[in-house]
């Protein structure tokens, strides 16, 4: 069973990368991909803790953002954590997440919604990366909202009016950097709707020519249908089909191992990069 899109507590999961990494030895997974947002600091801890016949593929979700203001995520798997210029982008990107925290809870406030930046902080765990999860966190602490994952089909959305884009590499520059970095680049829940706006199927092409080598295709926040069109997309354009969990812990519905990756596209994936996932 192989899952290679997971969080922990480095960004907005709630489970360290111990427990994650605990979590899927328990499952029986073979293969799991830590890919915390903007940021490697979970990797160490994890790696640590491999055991068995566990895997673990090293990566982060990138936040990233179209020249039409789109927000994209890619998840790079496999590259060097020591790469100055793939950590400075993560940095730059993790940098910008304050400012922008700043302004969502400065439109809140002007609805009536009462939420402080203390109370965010309060919601993230110690070293966390920044992120809308720990937003919605607080406002369910506060009462405004039953849970994490209401939050984001309604007042967290993309195409909510509390929804603020931060500055963020373009999802070409992204995976031009995952690649140059000797990762592999797979572009995570592109059609995921009930998020907001997605990517329309002619987007694929030029994230081809910018070395993108897979798309995530099952995942719960795509139908069936959009699965299926997605499919075609990945066929049409030679790339790896995956699928995955997108786990958070108990901060959102999903479950580990819930949506899987063909251990046939794993190995396709993995043999595009120049890393290797660390084992026992």
């Amino acid at each position: 069973m192989i899952d290679i899109h997971a969080h922990t507590t480095v960004s907005d999961g709630t489970d360290s990368p111990r427990a994650l990494v605990n979590k899927a030895i328990i499952q029986g997974l073979d293969v799991l991909g830590l890919t915390d947002h903007d940021s490697v600091a979970g990797w160490e801890e994890a790696s640590s803790a491999i055991r068995g016949k566990l895997k673990l593929a090293l990566g982060a979700e990138i936040s990233c953002l179209t020249l039409t203001g789109l927000s994209v995520h890619m998840v790079g798997l496999l590259f060097d954590g020591s790469d100055v210029a793939m950590l400075e982008m993560l940095e730059q990107t993790r940098d910008d997440r304050i400012p922008r925290m700043i302004k969502m809870i400065e439109l809140l406030n002007a609805d009536g919604i009462s939420v402080t930046m203390d109370d965010v902080k309060a919601a993230k765990p110690p070293g966390a990366t920044l992120g809308r999860p720990h937003l919605a966190d607080a406002l369910v602490a506060l009462g405004f909202i039953k849970s994490r994952d209401y939050a984001f089909k309604g007042l967290l959305n993309n195409d909510s009016k509390y929804y603020v884009a931060h500055m963020a590499p373009t999802p070409e520059i992204a995976i031009a950097q995952i690649r140059a970095a000797g990762g592999v680049a797979v572009i995570a829940h592109p059609f995921a709707s009930h998020r907001g706006e997605t990517l329309h199927p002619d987007d694929f092409l030029p994230l081809v020519e910018a070395g993108l080598n897979g798309i995530e295709v099952d995942h719960r926040d795509q139908s069936m249908e959009e699965r299926k069109i997605l499919r075609e997309i990945a066929k049409e354009l030679n790339l790896v089909v995956t699928g995955s969990s997108d786990y958070h812990g108990t901060g959102k519905l999903n479950r580990l191992g819930e949506n899987l990756t063909a251990p046939e596209e794993w190995a396709k994936l993995e043999s595009l990069a120049k890393g290797k996932v660390v084992q026992l």
